[in-house]
């Protein structure tokens, strides 16, 4: 009998992350940069086994349903605002598909708001729209869902910045110490030369990552607009992370 070679345990090693493809740690004029990250160096310290494994099962454990956000329950009408569909895949820094990533995703309404308590934004809330989803990738990696283009709105601590349309994206891969969150933006807004989290990721190609490429249109039933974009999780051509 053919003798097999033991299973490895040991940890994965993975690349560092190549500092030009991501987002600013500190943005001039967005003071909130300036305390979400550290001001000093990080000190290194060896993994236990729940940050490598658990919770693992992610999508057994929480309801995984919501691929389409512009309706809140089937056979409803569907929300206010200009109907899109986006999709996708998820990948590594090899191009191999992450077959099995849950994604959660919130956005704003087609007005600029958010239903939660802290959105001061004096806008309209759509009463039918949550703005939020979660959903797993394909053996592929692939993901889709439609949802309605959200609006932009006004910074309340700044008088002059407002943020452009845009949807945020956690994905989260066998574990929920596994996540890596960005927002993903829409072509040819005029709010994109503006914005400090957009133009926080210096290097103009890598902003391409965080900006969803719009698919040949197409009328029919539903009239929806499609968009298209991929995440790369690492390497030279990984998506930007925007917090």
């Amino acid at each position: 009998m053919a003798s097999h070679p033991a299973k490895s345990t040991a940890p994965l090693e993975y690349a560092p992350y190549d500092d030009a493809t991501q987002s600013l740690r500190q943005i001039p004029r967005y003071p909130r940069s300036f305390t979400r990250n550290p001001s000093q160096p990080l000190i290194r310290r060896p993994l236990t086994l729940s940050e490598r494994t658990g919770p693992a099962d992610l999508a057994r454990r929480l309801p995984v349903d919501r691929m389409d956000l512009s309706r809140p329950d089937a056979g409803t009408a569907r929300v206010a605002g200009q109907l899109i569909h986006v999709a996708g895949r998820v990948l590594d820094e090899d191009g191999a598909p992450l077959a099995g990533a849950m994604i959660e995703l919130w956005q704003a309404n087609a007005s600029g708001k958010y239903i939660h308590e802290m959105d001061r934004h004096e806008a309209p809330v759509d009463p039918n729209f949550t703005g939020w989803g979660r959903l797993v990738t394909g053996a592929e990696g692939e993901y889709e869902f439609i949802t309605i283009k959200p609006g932009a709105y006004p910074v309340g601590e700044s008088d002059w910045w407002w943020r452009p349309p845009h949807i945020h994206f956690s994905i989260f891969g066998v574990s929920w110490m596994q996540r890596y969150v960005t927002q993903m933006f829409f072509p040819g807004e005029a709010l994109n030369e503006t914005d400090l989290l957009y133009n926080g990721v210096p290097d103009p190609e890598a902003r391409q990552r965080i900006t969803f490429q719009l698919q040949p249109t197409k009328v029919g039933i539903p009239n929806l607009l499609r968009y298209r974009q991929d995440f790369v999780m690492r390497g030279k051509r990984a998506t930007p992370a925007v917090d």
